[in-house]
């Protein structure tokens, strides 16, 4: 979730979240009761003091760099990425990889040649992060391609896998497209229960606690807070 004025901490509580993350090491924009608050490292100028600092008295896990493959995120290379990875595995964590936003599967991807290039150092990774967002909005069909999907990469790397970001989203245009409330709610609480028999998916986490109040979106909570169709299927996934 990110800083929200519609709701965050009310939202947060009656979704009956286990856990959540921000993007980031600050989460004082939200009080978070009994659901578990997890850091993150976002990208190369988020390795600092200050955040190992905050990360180090979060608790025991950390997240790795935020989709390193794309531009207009953290925009990394895999280089970069291994420079800078011994300061966030100092930090004692229990720590997930970088979140690549597509190709988690791929012979020679990003995370393909971080992974190998960890390895080859010595570094540790506990733990795959993973995104997906699919185009197909037949709930059958998307369920399936995200089980695929997960699978490929499980096969892979053969690591314990969190799946941090997912939702029905195309993005194959220059402006996303969005499936109706309705399917959206329908695929979440199918992969859900598809999520729940994959033993080696440790936590998931639905793309986002809020909507938008004016547009199409995956969110949970429009302002208010307001639960959406998606998410009532996240309150009875739980």
């Amino acid at each position: 979730m990110w800083n929200w004025n519609g709701g965050a901490t009310e939202a947060l509580s009656d979704s009956g979240a286990g856990w959540y993350y921000t993007w980031g090491t600050d989460h004082s924009f939200v009080s978070s009761g009994s659901a578990e608050y997890v850091p993150m490292i976002w990208g190369k100028d988020s390795v600092d003091a200050a955040n190992l600092a905050r990360a180090r008295a979060a608790g025991p896990y950390l997240l790795g760099f935020n989709e390193p493959d794309m531009g207009a995120q953290s925009n990394m290379t895999v280089d970069q990425a291994l420079a800078l990875w011994p300061k966030l595995q100092d930090n004692g964590k229990i720590l997930g990889s970088p979140a690549v936003a597509f190709g988690g599967d791929t012979a020679g991807g990003w995370l393909d040649r971080f992974m190998s290039g960890a390895k080859s150092r010595g570094y540790r990774v506990d733990f795959i992060t993973l995104h997906w967002y699919g185009g197909d909005f037949r709930t059958e069909a998307a369920v399936g391609q995200l089980r695929s999907y997960i699978e490929a990469v499980h096969a892979r790397y053969g690591k314990p896998i969190w799946l941090t970001e997912f939702a029905l989203t195309d993005f194959s245009q220059s402006t996303p497209r969005f499936p109706t409330e309705d399917q959206q709610a329908a695929f979440l609480a199918s992969a859900a229960k598809m999520l729940a028999g994959l033993p080696y998916v440790q936590r998931w986490a639905w793309f986002g606690l809020p909507a938008s109040d004016t547009g199409p979106s995956t969110g949970l909570y429009r302002s208010g807070p307001a639960v959406t169709p998606a998410g009532r299927a996240f309150r009875d996934a739980r």
